[in-house]
């Protein structure tokens, strides 16, 4: 018999959390311009790019606020990945850095390869890669569960975004949701 997977849910919220972990990359295409669509309607596009997603990401902590949408945890194992965010930086940001969009093919080609990177990060769970965090001093760690019969305990690993700096065996967590498998701790 097969084995259910694991449903994320909040997709639109994860889609739109995608979304703003890419916003550096329009940062860099603002500065640089584009030589096809007039300035102003380039850079007011790479501008919408960068807030309209990174207001809802906080639209959407402010909601878990609001609504309390919050979920006891208690830590098993806790891994800190600072690392992840330096890999995002040079896999997402360097390669597109180097990209010219001065005709129309390699425009529409670095705009489908975006898209494949935003899938991924979808589909992979990996929204929460965000510079922003970084830059707000917030560090990211997975959780584990602790290792017991308990079966209320939970058996799923979550990522934990918090300004700690170490999290303890055994601890217990009271972050708000973001998504089925992203806590923020305020």
């Amino acid at each position: 018999m097969r084995e259910a997977a694991a449903h994320e849910g909040l997709s639109s919220a994860r889609l739109i959390m995608v979304l703003s972990s890419i916003s550096p990359l329009f940062v860099l295409w603002a500065i640089r311009g584009n030589k096809l669509i007039p300035n102003k309607y380039f850079v007011a596009g790479c501008i919408l790019m960068i807030v309209l997603p990174n207001a809802f990401l906080f639209l959407r902590l402010r909601t878990a606020e609001k609504h309390k949408d919050t979920r006891d945890i208690v830590v098993g194992r806790a891994e800190d990945h600072r690392d992840h965010l330096l890999v995002y930086l040079f896999a997402l940001l360097l390669p597109f850095y180097a990209t010219s969009l001065a005709d129309w093919r390699e425009f529409s080609a670095t705009l489908v390869a975006v898209s494949f990177i935003v899938f991924l990060f979808w589909n992979l769970n990996l929204h929460y890669m965000n510079v922003l965090f970084a830059v707000l001093g917030y560090r990211i760690f997975t959780i584990y569960p602790p290792q017991d019969e308990n079966p209320y305990t939970g058996n799923e690993t979550i990522v934990l975004i918090t300004r700690r700096t170490t999290i303890s065996e055994a601890q217990k967590i009271i972050p708000y949701r973001l998504s089925n498998s992203v806590y923020w701790e305020v």
